[in-house]
């Protein structure tokens, strides 16, 4: 079975249901997407390390076993989606040391957020994009890190009819706050460690 490479396109967040997310990944050289619903901590461990303007002043966990593996002379390769059933998705860690490759099982959510970490390339099996791939039509010059509000509807659709890990829903409303005021509450949510307060707010700004 042949690999297409993947491409992180966005994280969008479900407006009716309160921490729900979807990873949205992109097929490299065609339109299709593939979308992923994932928990709240794993959306905000990507989101910080796609943003790059949110630096924990402590490690996250995905952190700690990047820190852990450079000791350690461990380096992620590539990460494969390698099976889907009922909805879920399965993936595999490609680690290599003293040039013995080895494979670990790990959740798909993990498995991204370590690898924008490692900067290792993200594949999935032809198959699995016919089965699961979709296309949504994105508007040209749209941020890395958002997903088209013309896409909504379809990642709403995904998000409720999935089965879900347990989040923590905020139900804050950061839409009458200025970018002034915004920003402030960001850096105290950061040197609070509370990531997915950040996170949320981080998408309001975004949005703006």
């Amino acid at each position: 079975m042949s690999l297409v490479k993947l491409n992180i396109k966005g994280i969008s967040y479900s407006q009716t249901q309160n921490g729900a997310y979807a990873l949205i990944l992109s097929e490299a050289g065609g339109d299709r997407k593939l979308p992923i619903v994932i928990g709240a901590f794993e959306a905000q461990s990507i989101a910080i390390a796609l943003e790059k303007e949110i630096k924990p002043p402590r490690p996250l966990t995905h952190d700690l076993f990047k820190n852990f593996s450079d000791r350690f002379e461990i380096l992620i390769t590539q990460v494969i989606i390698h099976k889907l059933v009922d909805g879920v998705f399965y993936s595999s860690i490609i680690c290599e040391r003293d040039e013995v490759e080895e494979i670990i099982d790990a959740r798909t959510s993990d498995a991204i957020a370590l690898a924008l970490r490692f900067k290792a390339p993200i594949f999935t099996y032809k198959n699995i994009l016919d089965k699961a791939g979709i296309f949504l039509k994105t508007p040209p010059k749209k941020s890395k890190q958002n997903v088209s509000d013309d896409e909504d509807m379809v990642i709403e659709d995904l998000i409720l009819g999935a089965d879900k890990e347990s989040v923590k829903a905020s139900g804050e409303n950061y839409s009458k706050h200025t970018l002034k005021e915004l920003n402030e509450i960001l850096d105290e949510a950061v040197a609070n460690e509370d990531y997915e307060t950040a996170a949320s707010i981080r998408d309001e700004i975004s949005k703006r």
